[in-house]
């Protein structure tokens, strides 16, 4: 199951509430707002770079570049447009919302 994040969590606290439901190995997409939560140095930091130990994240490479986002927690892979419609073929999508 892919979960798909887009929101800040500046504004949010819903980032933890997918990882206590996604199943190890599922992966998290972040786009939007949500690619926020990959910068490096925020108040998501921790919680992303433990859910990096049990689930694959990536974040949408258009939508860190439209927000100045240069710096991503390592291990976070990066796509562009047709690895996002690669990750959305592949498994089952929940937007997390």
């Amino acid at each position: 199951m892919l979960y798909m994040f887009n929101q800040s969590p500046l504004t949010t606290k819903k980032f933890q509430s997918l990882i206590k439901i996604a199943s190890a190995g599922d992966p998290i997409l972040l786009y939007e707002d949500g690619v926020i939560s990959a910068m490096e140095g925020t108040a998501a930091s921790n919680e992303v770079t433990v859910a990096l130990t049990n689930h694959p994240i990536y974040a949408l490479s258009p939508d860190l570049e439209a927000r100045g986002i240069k710096h991503v927690i390592p291990g976070i892979q990066l796509v562009d447009y047709d690895g996002f419609v690669g990750l959305v073929e592949k498994d089952n999508v929940v937007p997390w919302i």
